[in-house]
């Protein structure tokens, strides 16, 4: 299949990341300032007023991929990486630890990312990335993960925060019911997104839940279930208000708007209408409009500049040919589209391509998928250099 890359170079001249220039947080408490709290209005956009902040963990994590490189324009162009701001996520327990940090470094002006992604049973339909909570230790999930991030948030209510709840869950239950490993986690996924909703219901937060993606949900037939089970979880934790809508393409590699679509030349092309993430957007809005579900969305564009490298939409697992893709901004040209964000940290791995791990799946190890990859979540320093050589547009 022919590469090309995704249309947005309108879009992309305001959307160049920069140095930051906000103060951070810990320069008013030494200075003694006492912050306002902040309130956010769900009924709006929340990043046409706040930037999203670059977590303290993923600047780290760059400035040290810095040191690595040789290559002195490459080098400088790595660097520019660290002031693009991304989601944090705390998945698992013990990473609940990075909250303070992060919070710490947030400026005048900013939203920090956090991505709640801690369920019983996670990832139900794939190895690389389960979790550390079996499917039946709701309790520990509710006490032991989301209660105390909810007492952190509480902690600290001069900041903003946009929060990305449980990536791949609800999803997984619209399309995966048959698996035996996502049935088991039917309850603990439905009840598990319901309290976190209700928990984190607070004046400094919006949430998004995630909806996978176009080539996901998008399928013709999967748009409304999708839309119902979004909706049923969201009334079942008695409709909060600080829920704005739902997010898409989260680590994944849909266009935005290109035409005709990455796949629509495949041979079931008619049965999905959504071939790009714009269109996803504006005919799964309508279905969660008619289900009774808050229809704004947040788009990852982290990964996603290049496209026709993928065999078939489910590729999902480091994707080789991969280029970061249009910085966050708000100006994404689509009313509904609150923002481009980077969810996915680029240059952490989707899964190991060792096939002797106990975590590998398959499909890390498919002819698209770059090897050799570590474990998800673990830095693969090659894959970072070949998501910044193939940026679009470039840093």
């Amino acid at each position: 299949m022919k590469v090309s890359t995704t249309s947005v170079a309108a879009l992309a001249a305001g959307a160049i990341a920069a140095p930051s220039n906000t103060t951070p947080r810990s320069a008013d408490k030494a200075a003694a300032v006492k912050p306002a709290a902040v309130t956010l209005d769900a009924s709006t956009n929340p990043f046409k007023t706040y930037k999203l902040a670059a977590n303290t963990f993923y600047r780290d994590e760059v400035n040290k991929a810095v040191e690595a490189i040789t290559d002195a324009t490459l080098k400088e162009q790595a660097a520019k990486v660290a002031d693009v701001g991304s989601f944090l996520w705390l998945d698992s327990i013990a990473n609940i630890a990075k909250f303070d940090p992060a919070v710490e470094a947030v400026g005048d002006g900013e939203i920090l990312g956090l991505v709640i992604y801690d369920l019983p049973g996670r990832d139900c339909a794939a190895k690389a990335s389960n979790g550390e909570l079996k499917y039946n230790e709701l309790d520990r999930y509710k006490t032991e993960y989301i209660d105390p991030i909810v007492e952190k948030i509480k902690a600290n209510p001069d900041i903003a925060f946009a929060l990305l709840i449980e990536p791949d869950s609800l999803p997984n239950l619209v399309t995966n019911a048959d698996l035996d490993t996502c049935s088991q986690s039917k309850t603990s996924y439905e009840e598990g997104v319901a309290y976190a909703l209700k928990s984190l219901n607070l004046p400094n937060v919006v949430m998004y839940v995630d909806a996978g993606h176009g080539g996901w949900l998008g399928w013709d037939a999967n748009l409304k279930p999708g839309a119902e089970e979004l909706a049923k979880v969201y009334k079942n934790a008695g409709s909060p208000k600080q829920v704005r809508g739902y997010a898409t393409n989260i680590a994944g590699w849909n266009s935005w708007d290109q035409e005709p679509g990455e796949f629509a030349d495949a041979s079931d092309a008619k049965y999905n209408s959504c071939q790009n993430e714009k269109t996803y957007v504006t005919k799964f809005s309508d279905a969660l409009k008619t289900a009774g579900f808050p229809e704004h969305a947040i788009v990852d564009t982290g990964r996603n500049a290049v496209t026709g490298l993928r065999e078939e939409w489910g590729d999902w697992c480091n994707v080789n040919g991969a280029g970061f893709g249009v910085r966050p901004t708000a100006d994404t040209g689509l009313e509904l589209a609150d923002a481009f964000v980077w969810g996915k940290p680029g240059g952490e791995s989707d899964g190991t391509s060792d096939e002797s791990a106990d975590r590998y799946d398959s499909f890390c190890g498919k002819p698209d998928a770059f090897k050799p990859s570590p474990e998800a979540g673990e830095w693969n320093q090659a894959y970072f250099e070949m998501l910044l050589k193939n940026a679009k547009p470039q840093f």
